[in-house]
């Protein structure tokens, strides 16, 4: 059983979401060509095992069959979107951008550029997110609110175990691998 599959199979045993049938090849290639990215690999099988859903709430599972494209679009953009935030409000410049813009308006669309280049970042639920890209597994669940970036589970099962079972609280000892560029740098 892959890792997609393990953490579907431990929030059907946990009982965390009302469980769809999982997304079909068709479904998968309609929401990756409507919103330009990938899923993970594990991302992708643990929704082609289960697709949960909880009715629409902003902040619980997206529901990539029958989700407003709108609320999804907006689910997608808001890692970037938080970070032009603390651009904008609380003085956030990245030292690998170069020399921060004093020009508000410059500063923007500087850091919106070099956001172009970072990894998208696919929403699993509320604000915790994996990357996209085929051929990609294993990443840990980042919680992405602003740049207020954490670790929230060191794969997707480990993270489904942690959200929404009785999963280990041991953070203090824990030591997850930052793996995503851009991203893992605020862990």
């Amino acid at each position: 059983m892959n890792l997609g599959e393990k953490a579907a199979q431990r929030l059907i045993r946990i009982g965390g979401a009302r469980l769809e049938p999982g997304l079909t090849d068709a479904e998968f290639a309609r929401v990756e060509d409507q919103f330009g990215f990938t899923f993970a690999d594990d991302h992708r099988a643990f929704l082609a095992t289960a697709l949960p859903v909880d009715g629409g709430r902003e902040d619980g599972w997206p529901d990539w069959r029958d989700g407003d494209p709108e609320d999804l679009r907006r689910r997608l953009d808001r890692p970037a979107d938080g970070v032009l935030f603390d651009v904008e409000h609380n003085r956030t410049w990245m030292r690998f951008w170069g020399e921060r813009p004093e020009d508000l308006a410059e500063r923007l669309e500087k850091a919106r550029a070099e956001l172009a280049s970072v990894p998208t970042m696919v929403p699993v639920f509320s604000h915790r997110y994996l990357p996209a890209g085929r051929g990609t597994s294993g990443h840990a669940v980042l919680s992405i609110h602003q740049t207020d970036i954490i670790f929230y589970g060191t794969d997707l099962a480990d993270y489904v175990e942690r959200e929404f079972g009785q999963g280990p609280r041991d953070y203090d000892t824990w030591n997850p691998e930052a793996t995503v560029p851009f991203w893992s740098e605020f862990c």
